[in-house]
Order: C-alpha cells, then sequence, then structure tokens
C-alpha cells in the first residue's frame, strides 16, 4: 500500500521531463504535413486510382523518412538548425536551399490558405454571404487574407508557445475525425485482390504526373525537415531543461508516423466515397471542397457533414498557421546564415543573435510573405489544381538534392559519433537517396524523352 501511494505521489522522473520538454515539434510536423497533400491530393488519389495508391502513400511515406528524422535529431545533437549545417556544406548548399525558399514559399503559403479559405467557406456556408458582399472570384481571397491575420495574430501574441498549445488541441481533433469519417467508409470499399493492382491510366503521362504531384509533398516537402530543426530549437529554448536525442526522435517519429496513418485515412475516405463514380474535381478551391463535403455527406447521411467538415477543416487549418509560421523563420535563419557564409567579418554577429534569427526579421518577413500570398491569390490564381501540382512536382523534384544535403548533415564531423545515425538508418538512408534521385530522372526522361514527346 505504501508502494503504491509512493509510486502515485513521486515526481515526474528525469526521463518523463525530458520527454514532455521535447514533444510537441513533431506535432508541429505533423500540423504542417497534413493539409493539400492529405486532404486534396491523397483524396484525389482515392477517388482517380482507387485503392491503388495506397501503396505509393506508403511508399513514399518510408522512403523519405530518413531525410525528414534528420532534421530534429541534427537540432538535438548540435543545438543548430539544419542550416547551419548547410552551411558547414558549403555556400552553394545554403544559396540552393535559399533560392528553392524564394521559389516557393509564396506559392505555398497562397496555396495552403486557399484551400483552407475554400474548406472554410464550404463548412460554415459562408458562400452567400461572400457572393453579396465580394463576389464569388474575390471570395476565397478574402477568407484566405483572414486566416492569414488569424494567424498573425495567434503567432505575435504568443510566438512559438503558443503555435505549440494551438497544434496539441487541433491535431488530436484531427485525427478522431478523420478516423472517424474513414471508419464510415470502409464498408463502401472494394477490398478484392484486384481492386491493389494499379489500373493502365496510371502508367500514362498523365497518371505518372499525378503520382508525381502526389508524392511531392507527401506527407510534405523535404525541406520541411528545415522547420523540424528550427522548432526543435524553438521547443528547448521554452524548456528548462535541454531535452534528450533520443526524446526528441520519440517526439518526431510519433509526429511522422500519424501523418502516414492520417494520408492512408484519406485515400481511404477518397477510394469508399468518389472512386468509380466518374467525378470530374472542381478547379475552384471552394467548389472542390464543397464537392468532397457534399459527396461524404450525401453518401453517408446529414448527420455525417460537422465530422466530414470539421475533419477537413481542421486539417487545412493547422497545416496554414504552421505554414505562416515555419518560413518566416526559415527567412530569419537564412539572413543569419547568408551573413556568415559571405561576409567572414560578420562571424562576430553569432555572439549578438541568434542562430535561429531575429525576431524583428521574422516579423517583417511574416507580413512580406502573407502579401505576396495575397498578391498571387488575387492577380496569378488561374488554375487552383496546376498551382497545386507546380508546387507539388518542384518539391518532389528537389526532394533527392535535400535529402542528400541532410544526410551530409547528421554525418558532419559537428555531430557527436554516439548521436549519428547508426548503419542500418545510415544503409536506409542512402537507399532512398537512390530511389528518389531514380524516380525523379525516370519522370523527367517520361515527360521529356521520346516517349513524353
Amino acid at each position: 500500500m505504501n508502494s503504491a501511494l509512493s509510486m502515485r505521489t513521486d515526481p515526474a522522473t528525469p526521463r518523463d521531463l525530458s520527454f514532455w520538454a521535447a514533444f510537441g515539434p513533431g506535432l508541429l510536423f505533423a500540423g504542417a504535413a497534413v493539409g493539400v497533400s492529405h486532404l486534396v491530393q491523397s483524396t484525389r488519389a482515392g477517388a482517380s486510382f482507387g485503392l491503388s495508391m495506397l501503396i505509393v502513400v506508403l511508399l513514399a511515406n518510408v522512403i523519405k523518412f530518413p531525410a525528414f528524422r534528420f532534421g530534429p535529431q541534427y537540432a538535438a545533437a548540435t543545438g543548430h538548425s539544419l542550416i547551419d549545417g548547410y552551411r558547414r556544406q558549403g555556400r552553394w548548399t545554403l544559396v540552393f536551399f535559399a533560392l528553392l525558399t524564394a521559389g516557393t514559399m509564396f506559392t505555398v503559403i497562397a496555396v495552403v490558405t486557399l484551400v483552407t479559405a475554400g474548406v472554410g467557406i464550404t463548412v460554415f456556408g459562408l458562400g452567400p454571404l461572400l457572393e453579396a458582399s465580394v463576389g464569388p472570384v474575390a471570395g476565397p481571397s478574402v477568407v484566405s487574407a483572414l486566416i492569414m491575420v488569424l494567424a498573425a495574430i495567434l503567432l505575435a501574441g504568443g510566438g512559438y508557445v503558443w503555435l505549440d498549445r494551438f497544434i496539441k488541441i487541433v491535431m488530436p481533433l484531427l485525427t478522431i475525425c478523420t478516423l472517424a469519417a474513414m471508419f464510415m467508409a470502409l464498408d463502401r470499399i472494394d477490398w478484392s485482390w484486384g481492386a491493389f493492382i494499379p489500373d493502365a491510366v496510371i502508367l500514362d503521362l498523365a497518371g505518372i504526373a499525378f503520382c508525381v504531384a502526389l508524392v511531392g509533398w507527401m506527407p510534405a516537402p523535404v525541406d520541411i525537415s528545415v522547420w523540424s530543426s528550427l522548432w526543435a530549437l524553438a521547443r528547448a529554448k521554452h524548456q528548462p531543461r535541454k531535452p534528450a536525442p533520443r526524446d526528441v526522435l520519440m517526439d518526431f517519429d510519433i509526429g511522422y508516423w500519424a501523418t502516414m496513418m492520417l494520408a492512408l485515412a484519406f485515400v481511404l475516405l477518397g477510394t469508399g466515397m468518389m472512386f468509380g463514380q466518374g467525378l470530374t474535381f472542381e478547379n475552384n478551391p471552394a467548389k472542390f471542397s464543397a464537392q468532397v463535403v457534399d459527396l461524404y455527406t450525401t453518401t453517408l447521411g446529414g448527420w455525417s457533414r460537422p465530422i466530414i467538415g470539421t475533419a477537413a477543416f481542421l486539417v487545412m487549418l493547422s497545416t496554414s498557421v504552421t505554414v505562416i509560421d515555419a518560413f518566416p523563420r526559415v527567412i530569419a535563419s537564412l539572413v543569419v546564415q547568408l551573413r556568415l557564409a559571405f561576409a567572414p567579418q560578420a562571424a562576430a554577429l553569432a555572439a549578438n543573435v541568434p542562430l535561429e534569427g531575429d525576431r524583428h526579421v521574422y516579423r517583417v518577413s511574416f507580413a512580406f510573405l502573407c502579401a505576396g500570398a495575397l498578391a498571387i491569390l488575387v492577380w496569378g490564381m488561374s488554375s487552383f489544381t496546376a498551382l497545386v501540382d507546380l508546387a507539388t512536382t518542384l518539391s518532389f523534384l528537389t526532394a533527392p538534392l535535400l535529402a542528400f544535403f541532410n544526410h551530409r548533415a547528421i554525418h558532419a564531423p559537428e555531430v557527436p559519433r554516439d548521436q549519428q545515425p547508426g548503419s542500418a538508418m545510415t544503409t536506409f538512408s542512402w537507399a532512398s537517396i537512390t530511389l528518389q534521385t531514380a524516380f525523379a530522372l525516370y519522370f523527367l526522361w517520361f515527360k521529356f524523352g521520346p516517349s513524353g514527346a
């Protein structure tokens, strides 16, 4: 009796404290990853190709795992972000990552906020109000701007701490709603072996292009590994003790495999509700969202609408907030690292400015990125699905090189030997890089070679 009582009243062990000190960035990764790749691309995959896409989604998640894991692992081992690791590999590595960030940041923010706006318009029935006030074309852009303002208020008020709390509420709700919706759809799926065999249409240029777009952001672009390293550092700053590297990795693993589970769930949802019905997907985000939610409601009954709608909106809201936070963090860190790389006399800068970047640069970048994303939505948005596919295809083609950068970083001299990956993970990483490179080259040959001409 006394022993049991002492077990209940003893303070948390250092092991417990270490894990809770590390817990959070993995969920932020899940929040950033579970979005367009899941709600849009995974649903389209199941709707267009059925259960055969489960294999593609599963393979994409497994192949990218080492590259993503090395982000928080590098931060935990060195106390620096992957951007610092890129600078140590040479200026050209840092410049490549900076150019990739500059080339995708506006489009990514525009895409995720636009999809979030479309879902919100559908779920909350804002369509008639927006049409009467600003018109049907400007409506999604107006709601996108409001989402950015909401994110600004959340992040400006509490920074990482509020972001951490927000995602710990959203992600469990998202998971529950998505899994509930998936279980509703299971009895509508053909589970025969033949259903898992890819249709011949997946092997033509359009099918290959769709798979590339799907894998490009499945579960996320590889550059999110940099975001994970920055979030791990931000989390450590707000804790009284430094998290143990193994607990940082456990936190990441929980978030990562949760994203894979949700991706498979959305493929099953698309398969059960839309596959084989000859549907044409809308090119407008609000209409696409309404198409998805309304189809589930029609099939399952009106009572399912709150579950489907809530799951869809939480998917995209979590993505929008985390993405809008991540890019300014990356820019703030890049400003410091580029100055260190190209201005040796600025080496003393590290003593005065955190390597993760200055808060003022973060705020200016935040405003600049939101303004640029809105400009794309207002003046450069001619095709919703084309914009998504362009961004995801670029991520697919650059993934092998970023995975190689991450591999070099985690095996660099500044990482203690006992905190570098073991031989099995190192071999796994090389195999992943090789496969991603082969897939990228095959796509380029298929698209631009004799067969694609």
